[in-house]
């Protein structure tokens, strides 16, 4: 009965486990190259993609579905904050998209709870886009200069907790 709303779920599970991912990988390279403040946005934002899982996988048990737990694609090794940030943009922006097609989708099947949650996850999308977007404006706005704040900001940290 249920089985459309079922193939949604699990490919939208597909997205976000790409996305947590993903998002990991970014997380990782900007710690590393003493960015903390991305390496932040990158760490919630994937905790944030994790908690979409757990709600959608909630939803397929409710619905009598089987939960897959394959990621959509594997992730790209890209290193160059700039690049990270449009990549991480581009996939906000297409989860939003999708998301609402889903929505629409589970509207004409009658399911207005999965509809409901799909709407909920867009507007966390958008958030995270527009998280992803403000970064992507103050790396053009100030360039290098705003990549030399962040790592003037792990200094002041580690010399402050004697790290």
């Amino acid at each position: 009965m249920h089985e459309k709303s079922i193939e949604l779920l699990n490919r939208s599970i597909a997205d976000e486990l790409y996305a947590v991912h993903q998002y990991m990988f970014f997380h990782f390279h900007c710690d590393d190259q003493g960015y903390d403040l991305l390496a932040g946005v990158f760490k919630r934002t994937a905790i944030a993609e994790m908690i979409h899982i757990e709600k959608l996988a909630e939803r397929i048990l409710f619905l009598k579905g089987e939960v897959e737990l394959e990621a959509a694609e594997k992730v790209k090794k890209i290193t160059d904050i700039k690049l990270m940030l449009q990549a991480a943009a581009k996939m906000e922006e297409e989860s939003a998209r999708d998301y609402n097609f889903n929505a629409n989708e589970c509207a004409k099947n009658a399911d207005s709870v999965t509809k409901k949650l799909f709407e909920e996850l867009v507007m966390d999308e958008e958030t995270h886009f527009d998280q992803y977007d403000t970064e992507l404006a103050n790396l053009e706005k100030f360039g290098e200069k705003y990549l030399a704040l962040q790592s003037i900001e792990r200094s002041k940290s580690r010399a402050m907790t004697g790290l």
